[in-house]
């Protein structure tokens, strides 16, 4: 079997990484300003959860009369270089140590970001390699099976040979699942409960990583 993992939300909660973000963003702000971090985290949080991301920096600098196009380049630029403070979910480390064969990452996103997030968690040593989909065009990102394709051709294997685990069933699996790939979704993070279209969800699910040995012997000794 070749193993093949998602990063955001299926190794680590992902609201980790924003949430770290935001506070190096609150805290340069305050440098900059002498505007308060708990009252910018607190600002950036509340728009998060009732706007989205999308309007986190534009809602924070226009309540502070600070709203221009410069300043929230500034803010995206600290929000992406900054170093995390992330963790992996408990027992995926040892989840992934316990396979026969060392496993791949395949990530979606910004290529630096996903940079920083690989080397704060220190999981480089646990993968075969890494795969940044960004880094081979945003067209190749998911539910592309680019990466993957090439996966499989640089280990010569068949479809039905890897398993690949994420979370997002917006486009984590709908491709994969139609080549025969054992998908297998980990209901952690922002999606834990949605409910997938038709087609679109994993063929195998599990509510946490401590799960995955159990089935993984399930599947491949049937």
């Amino acid at each position: 079997m070749i193993p093949i993992f998602d990063l955001d939300d299926t190794l680590y909660p992902e609201r980790s990484f924003v949430e770290s973000g935001f506070r190096s963003v609150a805290i340069e702000l305050e440098d900059r300003y002498g505007w308060p971090q708990h009252k910018s985290m607190k600002k950036m949080l509340d728009t998060l959860a009732n706007k989205g991301r999308g309007l986190v920096f534009d809602e924070l600098l226009k309540s502070q009369g600070m709203l221009t196009s410069k300043n929230v380049k500034k803010c995206l630029n600290t929000y992406r270089t900054h170093q995390p403070n992330i963790h992996l979910n408990k027992g995926a480390e040892l989840v992934i140590r316990s396979l026969n064969t060392r496993p791949y990452l395949v990530t979606d996103g910004h290529k630096l970001v996903q940079h920083n997030k690989i080397r704060a968690l220190g999981i480089t040593s646990l993968f075969a390699k890494i795969y940044i989909t960004h880094r081979y065009g945003i067209k190749n990102a998911k539910p592309s099976i680019y990466c993957f394709e090439l996966i499989r051709k640089q280990i010569n294997c068949n479809w039905n040979d890897m398993f690949y685990v994420g979370d997002n069933p917006y486009k984590d699996f709908v491709n994969l699942n139609k080549l025969g790939v054992h998908t297998i979704r980990v209901r952690t993070g922002e999606y834990a409960d949605l409910e997938a279209q038709n087609g679109f969800d994993a063929i195998h699910s599990i509510d946490s990583m401590e799960h995955l040995p159990k089935l993984l012997e399930k599947i491949f000794h049937e």
